[in-house]
């Protein structure tokens, strides 16, 4: 494990491997730096890759209060310690993260993003109006994992009896830890879960090359979601990897990325 400084003074803890140009990896709700590994070790033959804490998760801090720059400056401070500029691939809000990042500058030379929460029309789930602050509040006053299982079955739509036993599984405990970030991934995504595409024209500067991609055993709206984004960005290619979910298989997700990134140097 490494740690560098954010901007503000937070501690942001990232593990390193692999030789070759440098990607780094972005996680979404309820992941740490060890979530990625699977795909890590795939790539580590030909890519230097970072995968990190992001704020508030593992052995990274968190300094408050939270807000989405800050998450930014955490991915610049990691951007540096690979050399200035980098490949970079998200999931799920860290796709968002990502996205937003590399609206605002970040040196990001070619960039994936692996189901973005986008919801773009009507047929889409909208989240419950003020469940960003209820998953705050249960996490703030010790119900962490009533807040883990009120984002699953609230911002996922998870069943509840599918979540209920969950509650008993080794990892639970880690998903806890992660309850009071629960917040910060609704805050990032809020903007894309309107039920309109407008919100996604601020990414339209986004020139660099992107790998926008899907899951077939995803649901359409999510689907329909990356495909709008992919239409919207100058330099996108769609991707649908058939019979996948939000889960997608490390092995399916590690050759795509292969594919995207490879044959491009980083300056």
């Amino acid at each position: 494990m490494n740690t560098v400084r954010s901007r503000d003074g937070t501690a942001v803890a990232f593990d390193r491997s692999g030789s070759g140009p440098a990607i780094i990896l972005v996680g979404g709700a309820m992941s740490d730096r060890t979530t990625s590994a699977s795909v890590a070790s795939l790539l580590a033959p030909r890519f230097t890759v970072f995968s990190y804490d992001r704020r508030g998760r593992g052995d990274s801090g968190n300094t408050l209060p939270y807000a989405v720059e800050r998450e930014i400056e955490d991915l610049a401070a990691i951007v540096g310690e690979a050399g200035g500029s980098t490949f970079a691939m998200g999931g799920s809000s860290g796709a968002v993260l990502v996205l937003e990042a590399a609206a605002r500058g970040l040196a990001i030379v070619k960039l994936a993003a692996y189901e973005p929460p986008l919801i773009v029309d009507e047929d889409g789930p909208l989240l419950p109006a003020g469940l960003s602050d209820h998953v705050a509040e249960l996490a703030a006053t010790g119900r962490r994992g009533d807040a883990v299982e009120a984002f699953m079955t609230q911002a996922l739509g998870m069943p509840a009896e599918a979540v209920a036993p969950m509650r008993s599984a080794p990892r639970w405990a880690a998903l806890e830890a992660m309850a009071p970030t629960l917040e910060y991934d609704l805050i990032i995504t809020a903007p894309t879960l309107t039920g309109s595409p407008a919100p996604l024209a601020r990414w339209a500067t986004v020139a660099v090359p992107v790998l926008a991609m899907a899951g077939g055993a995803s649901p359409a709206w999510m689907r329909n979601g990356v495909r709008t984004l992919a239409g919207l960005l100058p330099n996108a290619t769609y991707r649908t990897f058939e019979g996948q979910t939000h889960a997608v298989d490390p092995q399916i997700l590690a050759a795509a990325l292969e594919e995207f990134f490879a044959g491009v140097r980083v300056a």
